[in-house]
């Protein structure tokens, strides 16, 4: 990640091989765009949405807010607890998933989780406009997994993106205040190598236009 150099004593004096290199820390960009990466990670901004939207929902805050806490468990939850367990038993290589050929059956698992959350939200009553916001979360996952199986498209920034769609279209215009979010997620995503600059950009186009279409047609 960083350049390595040879401090004073460490230096070779008649071109052998240095006693010890010392690795130069991260800088401030790099430090930076981990911490951005890990806030717009897409089980951070999914559990944050969903919340947020069943509580807008539901017919008062705690009722609203437990149905939010339902459809996290089957959107993020399980679908990360997945994830945690394939990286410890090193059958995948981080929590961002970040090798496309291990992608497909973490993204798998995730869209019958999800699918199955919205079978039984939708059994048990749950809130239009959340039913909505995880209907948008299956179709996405579904053209996640389709793209994945040729190309390594960000879902950090599409679901950043759609993200703020679903909140401009949930709390109006004032919410494209959050319109650089998907921006700063793309941005961590290639400074990290991560992603390429197109990855990044059509990951945030096909989120805006999963959450758009669904969300908006049904909610």
């Amino acid at each position: 990640m960083g350049a390595t150099r040879l401090s004073g004593p460490d230096r070779p004096a008649g071109g052998g091989a240095p006693s010890r290199v010392t690795v130069a820390p991260p800088g401030p960009s790099l430090r930076a765009a981990r911490l951005i990466t890990e806030l717009t990670a897409p089980a951070v901004l999914v559990t944050t949405l969903t919340v947020l939207i069943g509580w807008h929902g539901g017919r008062s805050g705690a009722h609203g807010l437990a149905w939010g806490l339902l459809a996290t468990v089957f959107a993020s939850g399980i679908p990360f607890a997945y994830i945690v367990g394939g990286v410890r038993r090193g059958r995948l290589t981080d929590h961002h998933v970040g090798v496309r050929e291990q992608r497909r059956l973490p993204l798998l698992f995730g869209l019958t989780s999800t699918a199955g959350g919205w079978a039984l939200l939708a059994a048990l009553g749950a809130p239009r406009p959340l039913l909505a916001l995880v209907a948008a979360g299956v179709v996405g996952l579904v053209v996640a997994v389709t793209v994945s199986h040729w190309w390594k498209m960000s879902i950090h920034t599409a679901v950043a993106a759609g993200a703020v769609v679903v909140l401009v279209l949930t709390f109006g215009p004032l919410l494209l205040t959050a319109a650089p979010l998907p921006v700063l997620a793309g941005w961590s995503r290639v400074r990290l190598r991560a992603h390429t600059v197109p990855q990044v950009l059509v990951g945030g186009t096909v989120g805006g236009l999963v959450a758009g279409a669904v969300y908006g047609a049904l909610s």
